[in-house]
This record gives C-alpha cells, structure tokens and sequence, in this order.
C-alpha cells in the first residue's frame, strides 16, 4: 500500500534501559478499549468507524451542494472554532496552491474563515470584502452558542442579508450542526437553511471528516471521495493489529509515551513544506485537548523549517533539554524547479546548480535531524508519500486513532475537554452575562 510510516529509529538511543517492545501491552489494551468502545469517553467513538461508514449518498449530498455554492460565491466564509474549523483548513491548505488567493479562477471559490477569534479589525476587514464579493456561509457549531463563531454569524447574517435580501441570503447559508438541539439547529430550522449534522457522538476534534470537514474541502474543489478513500485505508491498517510491526499509530503513540515518561514534556511538530502549517495547528488542538488534564500530557508545539530554524533552531539545539521532535516530511513533491547555474557563481551556490529544490531540502532536513539529535533531541519521522487527498486522509486518520491510544496509554479520557470551559465562564461574567453577575463582580476585583 502506498501509505504513511513512521520510523523512531532517531527515538531509541534516548531511552537507554526502554524497549518499545514493553509498551505492547498497554497499547493491546488501549486498542482493544477503543475497538470495542469500553475505555473512557466512549460516547464520543463515533469517529472511529466513519471513513468505512460514511455513506456514498452523503458524500454526493455534499459534493452537490458544493457546486452549487462555488457557482453563485466568489468567497464563501466557514465560520467555526477550534474542531469546527481546523480539520477544514488544515485540509484546503495543504492542497491548494501557495498562492490561490492571486490566481484564483471563475468558478472556483476562496475559502476564508471568520468566528476563530474576536478581532474587531478582523471582521471588519472580511467585511470590506464582502462588500466588494459575491459571497455564502457555511456556519459550523454543535450549541450555536459559541462566542466567536456565534458573534461572527450573527454579524454576517446581517451583513449578508442587507446584501441579497432575507431570501436569496437563505439560499447562501449552509448550517452544520447537531441532528436535533442547539441554538443553530433551531435558526437553521426557523430560516430553512440547507444542513448538515454533526454527530452526536464525534467531538469537535475528531469531526474532520464528517461534513464539518468535507463540506468546505469539496467546496474549495478537491476530492473528498478520495480523502475518504485514504482514511478508510488507515483505518483498515490500524484496526487490524494493535502490533508495532504492523501499525503505525502504535508505534507513534508507544515511542511518545516512552519519551514523555523519560522527561520529555514537549513535543514539537516539524513541517518542511508550509502548507503543512495548518495540518500542524490541527495537530496541536487534537493532542493538546485529548492529552492534557488531570495534571498531565506532553505539551504539542510546531515549527516550520526552514523558516524557524532562524528563529527558534538556537533554542531546539541547546535549549532545555525537555522536548523531542516529530518530522513530518514529505517523500514526493508534486512539483519540479531545479536551481539555475550562474556563471559568475557570486554565491557560491553552483555545488547545487541543476538540482532540484526538494532535494535541497531534503538535505537540509537531514542535516537539522543530525544536528539536534547530537544536541540531545529525539526524533520521531513521519513519512507520507505526497501531499494529495488520498495521503491527506491517510494522515488525518492516522493522528486521530494514535491520539486515542496515546491517551488510554496515557490514563486520561481522550474525548472530553473539561478545562475549556473555564476561560468561556469568565469572559461571561466579565461581559454581563445574566446569571454570571455576582462571579463577575469577583473576577472584576481579581483584575484591580
């Protein structure tokens, strides 16, 4: 099969006295909780199955009215939060060209997003474009009652109501949210929107390839049948065996526990292609709130190299020595530019003349892995063969299902999310929020 693999041979002689044989066990049992759905939080597996359940009547639902939506919008808006947008755009970044935005053609749709922060500037620069752009929203919430996503709707709402008329706006709203209750469900309901369900038992984290997901990917013109197609490849590959030798989630979920109970807290996801920046924002919302609770978890950070080899690459070579690197690298770039010799050859640089830029930084990659290894750094590498729908799925479902037993390793509920509310409580207060009162009066001393 032409899929993903992950190697931890750079892991290893970090943990003198460990064999990632002795983890079998826990990940046996951790996979055995999530296959038969008897481990913590298992109201929320709803994920594990969806890439050999979804139905092919769905995905043309959605292929659908994707078309329709890119006929008549030379922007559509995709206005979620946290799980309700990341998977999305992880997805559409990753395949679209580096610079849609300028070669962006009829018919072809840009895909922005709005409810991911509370910037005024922000909105109030999308709506200077909105203005100028024939326009449609896919509003994404379980409650419909999030802050930002429910800010920004309502703000958009207007705006594109006061464009179109309340009638023709309604043919331009696309609300996926849950099958029967929540503020969304009721205003998509009331206005006759066009919607899509969350599951109720996919969180947030785990919904990139429910409609959450695949609805704005389909939209900004890629395969979502073949996303699914690689998803339900590594799903095939993972439920199969729990064993390091056959399935790569065990091993990526054994080497980071083994490395976690060395002393290694953080974790830093290396991308070397920038369009992997969002995959890795992905990444760190789908580990960070599975993992970290009950006073524990490995702390997921990312960087981009080249870039931020020049920025932080000081601090990962010498720094505190807490913290290993997972590479993700691409083997097989889509495209071909090869650097030009130069007679004069003022740089220096004609030893790379007529080599491809890839292999460049191939061999910058390889030379970053050498030189923090001798700095103290574990690796773990991540291998996938391109950066296409089919490896995208693969990768997508790959993270999820090694979060999941990286989490019953670890003893912790990978499907709930607790300490999330904390901050939400405490802006209600401080904002006015009826029955918040008194808690905001406390919090507003706190601030003197």
């Amino acid at each position: 099969m032409n899929t993903l693999s992950v190697d931890i041979a750079k892991a290893l002689p970090f943990l003198p006295g460990h064999s990632i044989d002795a983890m079998q066990p826990a990940l046996s049992e951790a996979h055995e909780k999530l296959l038969s759905g008897s481990g913590k939080g298992n109201e929320f597996l709803g994920w594990l199955r969806l890439p050999s359940s979804t139905d092919n009547m769905l995905l043309a639902s959605i292929q659908e009215d994707a078309r329709q939506l890119a006929g008549e919008a030379e922007v559509v808006v995709v206005i979620g939060i946290g799980g309700s947008y990341l998977g999305a755009r992880a997805a559409i970044e990753a395949l679209q060209h580096s610079f849609s935005p300028v070669l962006k053609k009829k018919g072809d749709p840009l895909v922005v997003y709005a409810g991911e922060n509370l910037s005024e500037d922000y909105h109030a620069d999308l709506l200077d474009v909105l203005n100028e752009k024939s326009y449609a929203l896919i509003v994404i919430s379980k409650s419909g009652t999030t802050t930002e996503p429910a800010v920004a709707f309502r703000i958009l709402k207007e705006h594109l109501e006061k464009k179109y008329g309340t009638k023709i706006a309604r043919r331009r709203i696309i609300a996926i949210t849950d099958a029967s209750r929540g503020a969304l469900k009721k205003i998509a309901d009331d206005e006759g929107y066009r919607s899509y369900v969350i599951p109720d038992d996919v969180g947030g984290r785990y919904s990139v390839l429910t409609p959450v997901g695949l609805l704005p990917v389909a939209v900004a013109g890629f395969d979502i049948n073949e996303l699914m197609e690689g998803a339900r490849q590594m799903q095939h590959l993972c439920f199969r065996s729990s064993g390091l030798s056959h399935n790569p989630a065990s091993v990526y979920a054994a080497a980071r526990n083994l490395l976690y109970r060395s002393g290694k807290q953080t974790e830093i996801m290396v991308t070397w292609q920038p369009q992997l920046l969002y995959v890795a924002e992905w990444w760190k919302q789908l580990f960070g709130e599975s993992e970290g609770k009950e006073g524990k978890g490995i702390f997921p950070a990312s960087v981009n190299f080249t870039t931020d080899l020049h920025s932080l690459g000081q601090f990962i070579q010498e720094g505190t020595r807490n913290l290993f690197e997972t590479v993700l690298s691409v083997e097989h770039p889509a495209k071909v530019v090869q650097v030009p010799p130069d007679p004069v050859n003022g740089d220096g640089l004609n030893f790379i003349a007529g080599r491809r830029l890839s292999e460049v930084n191939r061999m910058a990659e390889l030379g970053t892995l050498l030189a923090h290894i001798d700095g103290g750094v574990p690796n773990i590498r991540i291998s996938m063969p391109g950066v296409t729908e089919l490896h995208l799925g693969q990768l997508l479902y790959f993270y999820e299902f090694s979060c999941a037993l990286s989490g019953y390793v670890l003893g912790v509920n990978p499907f709930d999310q607790p300490g999330v509310e904390a901050y939400k409580n405490n802006m209600y207060a401080l904002l006015g929020k009826p029955g918040y009162e008194e808690e905001g009066k406390k919090l507003r001393l706190k601030l003197k």
